[in-house]
């Protein structure tokens, strides 16, 4: 299961007091949003007679209409099984008036729900007509009471505050319009217990700065409450005697607005979005604030199942990379600015120089700019940054060149220690073969580095900044105790695709103005441990992403499984969308397959990282961010990939 649903916001062009033209346009939106395969439609406010009908709603004759054209929406529910509609009306209970929410479905009402805070202030005068339902314990409305005949299949409905219903396993909770603006919105407490999609019914007139307020209100409640918030307001043709009605909807999930109606001024229209729960469900399970003291649910006898399936949703190929441009330059800042932060202290903390392997690909490039940016605001000169390259086997002149002018630049202490002969006598210690190209060949140099690193920071009084980064972690693509070993990770919470962005942004300051033109050359480097010789013309031949797969993928799955514990199934899914110009299915499957088996295969080296600073949601840390035992099975997760 996909886990979504799909919300349709539509907003009919309502004639205030013309029920039946009114409850004709609603069935309309119904069938469209049916045939947009939506879950669940949501409309304004009072919908089915105008908000702004006034003291026309003490007319006997409009509430004996509104009966009739509740009953010809129920009719129109049956006909379009599956869709879950949310009117609004006034409903007569005990002798009073109640602005109400109705949620119709397959021919059914299957409950109503009364506005809590009725305005009195400014243009609002809601306390002249109805009362509010915080004094509604439990009031039974009989298919007579409704209007509706006794030939039909409904039993009848509760108006009740609180209630929770279940729509294909999403519980939904309804609030009208000002609920959202008290200090504590009904919403929080639907939230808390346990709703995961909140719909809200509004009449809200427009004035000069209301729709960026609404906008930040919905944003915020969403996020507040860990939901999806679709938000449906009356259209321009509302009564305009003293207001004028803008016909406002909006989608958010957990604080990021999803879908909004484009025009300032809109009505006689409908919006439709996709809503990740299982997303919601995810951080919900980590969070603990939500599904306290469950409300009543209502259950959809004919246990309809959610017809989403996602593909409206907006999806990132990239997730950790804002695709905004401005964004991604505020994100890389602030992450560096982090990683600076954390070496500082360190650095301070224990009195010491920083000590880095410079091989001039991404990785090393980046701690080294941290390294110099966190020793320029400790008031120390550069020299104390002091950077080593280790050419091999593998070196290329490329980057060997680019290690070298990179630290040049930067105006730290650089020492070049060539390895090859000091390996090539640890080859003949061990009885190895050097024209044996295995892992042995491989980890042996990573080995060496690490080790010449730790002596040298002795020497000079420094500690070993680590250069590995999340998505090499995630994968086990370091040697154990090599360059899977530091004293201070400070990429070690950033996923591959995102160090390069971080070091485009931070080539842009004025500070490493000198060092640009390298830093371009290295964003250009083919990405390598360069542990393999070079090819004939001497360029790099051992390229990662060949061998584990791509990091855009691996990082996507990343993404998907740590942060929202998705299934094989939905990542899959999601990964076909979003790379469905870059890879077949079946690219998509046998890597998915070697990152779960290289996950679960490589904990162990994950379970004693040095410190290092998270910087987000994801991360795998095993003293905050992933606990997981180094024995663990991936079976269940690799056969689901097999039945795929």
């Amino acid at each position: 299961m996909l886990d979504f649903i799909r919300i349709s916001c539509a907003v009919p062009a309502v004639r205030v007091g013309d029920v039946v033209k009114n409850a004709e346009e609603i069935c309309r939106y119904i069938e469209k949003a049916d045939a947009e395969k939506s879950d669940l439609v949501v409309f304004p406010e009072l919908s089915l007679t105008g908000s702004s009908c006034g003291d026309l709603f003490f007319q006997q004759s409009l509430l004996d209409a509104v009966k009739a054209g509740l009953c010809k929406i129920v009719e129109s529910t049956a006909a379009h099984p599956g869709i879950h509609a949310v009117v609004g009306l006034p409903l007569k209970a005990n002798g009073k008036l109640y602005n109400c929410a109705a949620m119709v479905a397959d021919g059914q009402i299957l409950g109503i729900v009364p506005k809590t805070h009725i305005p009195n202030y400014g243009s609002f005068y809601e306390k002249r007509w109805f009362e509010s339902g915080d004094e509604i314990d439990n009031i039974w409305f009989t298919e007579k009471e409704l209007g509706l005949d006794s030939e039909d299949v409904i039993d009848g409905a509760y108006l009740q505050k609180g209630h929770l219903f279940n729509i294909g396993g999403a519980l939904v909770g309804i609030e009208i319009c000002e609920d959202l603006m008290g200090p504590i919105p009904e919403s929080s407490y639907l939230a808390k217990g346990g709703a995961q999609v909140i719909v809200n019914l509004a009449a809200s007139p427009e004035v000069i700065g209301k729709r960026a307020f609404r906008r930040d209100l919905v944003k915020h409640q969403s996020q507040a409450c860990c939901c999806a918030y679709a938000y449906c307001s009356a259209g321009y043709t509302e009564s305009t005697t003293d207001n004028v009605f803008s016909g406002h909807s909006l989608i958010a999930q957990q604080g990021t607005i999803l879908a909004e109606n484009a025009n300032q001024i809109d009505g006689d229209y409908m919006i439709t979005m996709d809503c990740d729960l299982g997303r919601i469900r995810a951080d919900r399970l980590i969070s603990k604030h939500f599904g306290e003291d469950l409300y009543e649910i209502v259950e959809d006898a004919s246990e309809n199942v959610l017809r989403a399936d996602g593909t409206l949703y907006p999806l990132q190929k990239l997730p950790f990379i804002p695709s905004n441009q401005a964004d991604r330059t505020a994100r890389c800042e602030e992450i560096f600015n982090i990683q600076v932060a954390a070496l500082k202290q360190r650095l301070a903390t224990i009195n010491t120089n920083a000590v880095i392997g410079i091989s001039g690909g991404l990785d090393s490039t980046l701690a080294l700019l941290v390294a110099v940016e966190a020793t320029r605001q400790l008031g120390k000169p550069l020299s104390t940054v002091y950077g080593v390259t280790m050419p091999c086997f593998g070196t290329s002149d490329r980057t060997y060149q680019n290690s070298l002018e990179l630290m040049k630049t930067l105006g730290i202490t650089a020492k070049e220690i060539n390895i090859r002969s000091a390996v090539t006598q640890h080859f003949a210690d061990i009885g190895h073969d050097i024209s044996k190209h295995d892992g042995t060949y491989e980890n042996s140099q990573a080995r060496e580095r690490t080790q010449i690193l730790m002596d040298y920071a002795s020497v000079v009084g420094g500690i070993v900044v680590g250069t590995g980064d999340l998505s090499e972690l995630a994968l086990g693509w370091c040697t154990y105790n090599g360059d899977h070993m530091s004293m201070y990770g400070v990429n070690a919470d950033i996923p591959k695709t995102l160090i390069r962005w971080i070091i485009e942004t931070v080539a842009q300051r004025p500070e490493f103005a000198a060092s640009k033109a390298t830093l371009m050359d290295i964003l250009d480097t083919p990405i390598s441990p360069e542990l393999l010789p070079p090819d004939a013309q001497g360029k790099i031949s051992q390229q990662t992403e060949d061998i584990v797969g791509p990091y855009a993928l691996h990082d996507f799955f990343l993404y998907h499984m740590l942060r929202y514990g998705f299934t094989p199934t939905k990542i899959y899914a999601l990964a076909c969308r979003a790379f469905k110009d870059d890879f077949d299915g079946e690219t998509v499957k046998k890597w998915l397959k070697t990152f779960y088996r290289r996950f679960f295969t490589q904990q162990f080296k994950r379970n004693c990282v040095p410190d290092g600073a998270a910087v987000g949601s994801v991360g795998l840390s095993p003293r905050s961010a992933w606990r997981m035992p180094s024995d663990a099975s991936g079976r269940i997760w690799l056969d689901e990939i097999e039945k795929l």
